[in-house]
């Protein structure tokens, strides 16, 4: 008798179904989660906002201030519950992508080209001139390069967020805070600061002119291997020296003599580039006492 072909076909069909069904996620943890998603969604709105125009500008980049906390809040809420998991940290990098990828790049792009059109009027088309195309490339240079940062975060990254003290490359919320600060900035400034005075023409046209090349700087410094702290873990947890008090003080400080907008341009700008001089002063050390060994 001939076995019958269709059960022997059966049997690696089921056992292929027992391998899915065992891979199945069965329990997520809520609240992490829902934070997750506040992130995410509070990065959707920016997106949304950006693109209504000029008027939400600021608004959109204090959206993702906003999603930065939430950012920050669902891994400790996840930690102090037991509840981190791997599914946790992948519903995590989404929406960071979103939060802090597409929306400050979107907002960027937004922002540049409707000021520089103001500037010199609508008489050029959308890829017209050559500082345009530039503007086009940065935004979509750093949103590669948020995707690939936050991709080899996956791959090398472990559950215990504790055990970090350093990120390999500048974290994507900060990134996405020196673009989101500079909008915010340069928002302020059409309000607060007389449109007629020599001050705000500077400023007006020296933030126009160099967000492309910071947007461009800070999707590099995402995917280089330049070492940044873990302000949370290194500078924040447990009992530290009383001179983090100090420094915090001067934080303050600058906030209050500088006001909000301009204390978030420095903080995040200074962020980004004490890692970029670090690492410069390191290679530089070690170059000098390379040849003066082999001297």
């Amino acid at each position: 008798m001939q076995p019958n072909n269709d059960d022997h076909n059966a049997v690696p069909q089921r056992r292929f179904m027992r391998r899915v069904r065992k891979g199945r996620l069965k329990t997520i943890a809520i609240l992490p989660s829902l934070i997750t998603l506040i992130n995410g969604v509070t990065g959707f709105v920016a997106i949304g906002l950006a693109a209504r125009g000029a008027e939400y500008f600021a608004v959109a980049g204090y959206l993702l201030f906003v999603a930065m906390i939430a950012d920050m809040l669902d891994g400790r809420v996840a930690r102090m519950s037991h509840a981190t998991s791997s599914f946790g940290g992948q519903l995590d990098s989404l929406c960071d992508m979103l939060s802090f990828g597409a929306a400050p790049a979107f907002l960027a792009l937004h922002m540049m080209l409707h000021y520089r059109r103001q500037l010199i009027g609508d008489a050029e088309p959308l890829f017209g001139d050559l500082f345009e195309r530039f503007i086009w490339l940065t935004c979509v240079g750093y949103l590669c390069c948020c995707a690939i940062r936050l991709a080899r975060f996956n791959v090398e990254n472990v559950e215990d967020e504790t055990a970090h003290m350093t990120f390999t490359g500048l974290p994507s919320p900060a990134a996405a805070g020196v673009l989101a600060s500079l909008v915010v900035f340069f928002e302020y400034l059409l309000i607060e600061v007389a449109p007629d005075t020599r001050l705000f023409t500077v400023l007006r046209w020296t933030i126009l002119y160099i967000l492309p090349v910071v947007t461009l700087g800070a999707g590099v410094l995402m995917v280089s291997r330049i070492r940044y702290p873990h302000v949370v873990n290194q500078y924040l947890r447990g009992r530290k020296p009383i001179i983090y008090l100090a420094w915090a003080g001067v934080l303050f400080g600058v906030i209050f003599l500088f006001g909000l907008q301009l204390a978030l341009v420095i903080s995040f700008s200074a962020f980004a580039l004490s890692g970029l001089v670090r690492w410069i002063w390191l290679y530089t050390t070690r170059h000098r006492l390379f040849k003066a060994k082999t001297a």
